[in-house]
């Protein structure tokens, strides 16, 4: 029985040993695992915190409907220093009076709004059709809504009922009804002018949103 017990006890020590061993072993290998942390960058001003397809969507100020806005994607930075939306593919606006009359029909191949100026920027291919049948063509357009004001620094064409006017730069109401065509190239009657060529290639890449935001 002594020897069975001795035995038994040197059994017992040599187990544990082993099972310590082990445990020792097994926390220092948890030790050295190094976990991969992944940061990944939030740029604001190029990531977009809602992305719409296919849209039709009433816009209103103050509670009083204001455009229409048709456009294959709408993209909203509302966490940008000056928050704004951009539709890349081009949208067409239909602008409302206060007793909801359409006053005028736009359009254009790239379009920024800026939400807390209340800023239009549309740019590449804008067209503007007025509610006196006006039709004015340009690269770039920005219209104030505060301000009640439209304005460009590029090739603009105005065409009117019986005349085309050409300059470069305007300014107007929202609404088109009062304006001035800067750097005049002209006026010629509708009939004896060919169709537009002057702007190029380079006048139609969309600017960057940032690149020319008036204060």
């Amino acid at each position: 029985m002594r020897f069975l017990s001795k035995t038994n006890h040197k059994s017992s020590i040599t187990t544990t040993f082993c099972v310590v061993v082990m445990l020792v072993l097994l926390v220092a290998s948890c030790g050295k695992e190094k976990t991969d942390v992944v940061e990944v960058a939030f740029d604001p001003e190029n990531t977009y915190t809602m992305k719409t397809t296919d849209i039709t969507e009433l816009i209103s100020d103050s509670g009083i409907i204001r455009y229409k806005i048709i456009a294959e994607e709408w993209y909203s930075y509302d966490k940008a220093e000056e928050p704004y939306w951009l539709l890349p593919k081009g949208g067409y606006l239909e602008r409302f009076d206060s007793l909801l009359n359409k006053d005028a029909s736009i359009k254009a191949d790239t379009v920024f709004y800026y939400t807390k100026k209340g800023l239009w920027k549309l740019v590449g291919n804008v067209e503007y059709l007025s509610l006196q049948g006006e039709k004015f063509n340009t690269e770039q357009l920005f219209m104030d809504e505060k301000a009640d004001k439209a304005y460009s620094d590029k090739y603009i064409r105005v065409e009117q009922e019986d005349k085309i006017i050409t300059g470069i730069g305007f300014e107007s109401n929202m609404s088109m009804t009062k304006y001035n065509v800067f750097n005049s190239q002209g006026s010629f009657p509708v009939k004896d002018t060919q169709p537009d060529t002057t702007t190029t290639a380079a006048d139609s890449i969309p600017i960057s949103p940032l690149e020319m935001t008036p204060n």
